[in-house]
């Protein structure tokens, strides 16, 4: 059975991920491509634990929600229900809002980035993206959008999410011969950032 394919949405927060892998994932599935559209952190007591340490509702250090991440990421991949791997194999293709690459630039804009990466190692080994899209976004532009909510997260902050915009950079340097990485341009128009993916996408297939 021919494998499906693996695709991670990344970015800082507020660049319009979310939307992007909505839509991608719809348009997928009107060519008759089976999808299964994911995020993390995941909806399992793992993720549920780190959305309540970055809305504040749980105090804890960098290093502890850095280990969550890595065993929420363990689950998302391995466990019985809908795990990634069991479902990649089954040919079906994943569409996930973040991945490690998440971990190495949010964690590691706050403390040393090879320890971030050392802990993601098995799961880097044990499934990696046939691409990741990276919505490049200007930081004031995405905090203002960020602005518009009630409450603000852990990260969304202007200095924080352009440390992390820079990171996200040098994870991606480090690891040039290692992964494919796809930078796209957030457009203001949702249709042509869509485009720009589209166009990369459509050559997995």
């Amino acid at each position: 059975m021919k494998k499906g394919k693996f695709i991670v949405f990344e970015g800082i927060d507020g660049c319009g991920k979310s939307t992007q892998s909505k839509m991608l994932f719809e348009y997928l599935t009107s060519k008759d491509i089976p999808c299964y559209k994911t995020c993390e952190p995941t909806d399992s007591r793992f993720g549920t634990l780190i959305r309540q340490c970055l809305k504040g509702e749980v105090e804890t250090d960098e290093k502890t929600i850095a280990a969550l991440f890595v065993a929420d990421r363990f689950d998302h991949l391995y466990n019985k229900a809908d795990g990634l791997i069991e479902k990649i194999n089954s040919g079906v293709t994943v569409i996930c809002d973040r991945y490690y690459f998440s971990s190495y630039a949010y964690h590691g804009a706050f403390m040393p980035m090879e320890w971030v990466i050392d802990a993601n190692r098995l799961c880097a080994d044990a499934l990696k993206p046939d691409v990741t899209l990276f919505i490049d976004i200007e930081p004031e532009r995405s905090f203002e959008r960020l602005s518009r909510r009630n409450a603000l997260e852990r990260y969304e902050k202007i200095d924080s999410l352009e440390k992390i915009r820079k990171k996200y950079f040098e994870a991606f340097e480090l690891l040039k011969n290692k992964e494919r990485v796809e930078i796209v341009k957030s457009a203001k128009a949702k249709a042509d950032t869509q485009a720009q993916i589209r166009k990369i996408t459509d050559k997995l297939f």
